[in-house]
């Protein structure tokens, strides 16, 4: 394979569709709901792209038979608008590959189009968030302001190194095309997959698309891994030197 892949499953006939994309990043925020999304609507695939900007690889399945790794993009029917939602194994491992796919992406949406995109990801604070927030970026001062009103939260000059991969270049490569992009990020470690901070971006993206979703899978996934965070807390304080000073070090407590 020398050369970006797509290959059409279905051609849907689209009504006022929007794209979501939720490829791997931090924390897995965007994969996780980009996926909970396709599951819980029932989204139907309809093209998967192959690509040697991909890692050479291919995923063992359970059954013990593999499949190449890929991108794919799932269709959902709305009441007053159709989503497209992108999810994948991988993001390139290129900076061509991402510049690359990102017109690809670009391109289907123009195939079918989408005039607004949601690009999904998590922001690395480095510490455990107990109450996540999702900040924004946008291509556009309209977009900015429509966002606030979903309680998207957007602070200068964050994030501070810029949005690497897919999920920003979205946002510039579709400005030149005329389309306006977003981006939620829901704030997380960066250490662990974060469905707590996924929630938060789900409850953005719901309202601003107006679609009910259930978010119990979530939430489940979420209790689950707050037991596993304070597991890892709990030995972080047992590793902690003993403190002779009578005062508490308060700069491991979330």
């Amino acid at each position: 394979m020398r050369e970006t892949t797509v290959h059409k499953i279905k051609d849907p006939d689209l009504k006022n569709p929007v794209l979501i994309e939720g490829l791997p990043g931090v924390g897995h925020v965007g994969k996780l709901v980009a996926e909970h999304l396709i599951e819980e609507l029932n989204a139907e695939k309809v093209i998967e792209v192959y690509s040697p900007h991909l890692p050479p690889q291919v995923i063992v399945l359970d059954d013990g038979t593999v499949k190449q790794v890929r991108n794919e993009i799932y269709a959902y029917r709305g009441k007053d608008r159709d989503l497209l939602l992108l999810v994948g194994d991988y993001q390139s491992a290129t900076n061509e590959g991402h510049y690359d796919l990102t017109g690809v992406f670009l391109d289907l949406c123009e195939e079918f189009g989408v005039r607004r995109i949601y690009t999904l990801g998590g922001y690395g604070t480095g510490q455990f968030v107990e109450k996540p927030q999702v900040l924004g970026a946008a291509n556009s001062l309209a977009l900015v302001e429509e966002m606030k009103g979903y309680g998207v939260v957007f602070q200068e000059n964050e994030p501070g190194g810029g949005i690497v991969g897919v999920s920003g270049l979205l946002l510039g490569l579709g400005r030149l095309r005329d389309m306006d992009a977003v981006c939620l990020m829901g704030t997380t470690s960066g250490y662990l997959v974060d469905p707590k901070s996924a929630q938060e971006v789900l409850r953005v993206l719901s309202r601003a698309l107006d679609v009910e979703v259930d978010m119990q899978a979530l939430e489940d996934r979420a209790k689950e891994m707050e037991r596993i965070v304070g597991k890892l807390r709990e030995m972080e304080k047992a590793q902690m030197p003993y403190d002779t000073s009578g005062e508490e070090d308060l700069r491991y407590i979330g």
